[in-house]
């Protein structure tokens, strides 16, 4: 490994603690919408019930105000909800975002740590094959030198 690859290494290393650090806040974010959605549609259902009582029970002047009043704070509390989830969606926009930009910074550093591996491979074998060439070309020579000093009827070679 070369010190740049070191360095790289260190790199590829920081970016896969940011990615995993943005991927546990895109799943935090994803989580408390859930949360927040399944929340507002319980408050929908005891608000659509609330006023379906109300609007078929026949109560005296008290107990409809108080009715009433617990059907505002289902409202309200809808209300809130709602608007809850819609700015935890816009969180999760943009959990989202920087996940996927953490997630491609991350695969960058390691498409770059693949090429430079595969390019030391490769020169790795190149150099491998020099080395076989230069072998096979020596006893080659050997060869060829053995089989002229050991046939006496060659002519016209001066050793």
């Amino acid at each position: 490994m070369t010190s740049a690859d070191r360095g790289l290494r260190a790199v590829a290393r920081v970016r896969s603690v940011r990615e995993q650090d943005s991927r546990l806040g895109l799943q935090q974010a994803l989580a408390r919408l859930a949360e927040l959605v399944a929340q507002a549609r319980a408050l929908r259902t005891e608000l659509d019930d609330a006023v379906r009582g109300l609007a078929t029970g026949s109560y005296a002047g008290a107990e409809f105000a108080a009715r009433r009043a617990a059907v505002d704070g289902l409202g309200h509390a809808l209300r809130e909800t709602e608007d809850a989830a819609e700015v935890t969606r816009t969180l999760v926009l943009g959990a989202r975002e920087r996940w996927q930009l953490d997630k491609s910074r991350l695969r960058a550093v390691e498409i770059l740590l693949e090429h430079r591996e595969e390019e030391r491979r490769r020169e790795r074998q190149r150099a491998e094959a020099r080395e076989l060439d230069d072998v096979a070309g020596r006893a080659w020579l050997r060869q060829t030198r053995a089989a002229e000093s050991a046939d006496p009827h060659r002519e016209g070679r001066a050793s």
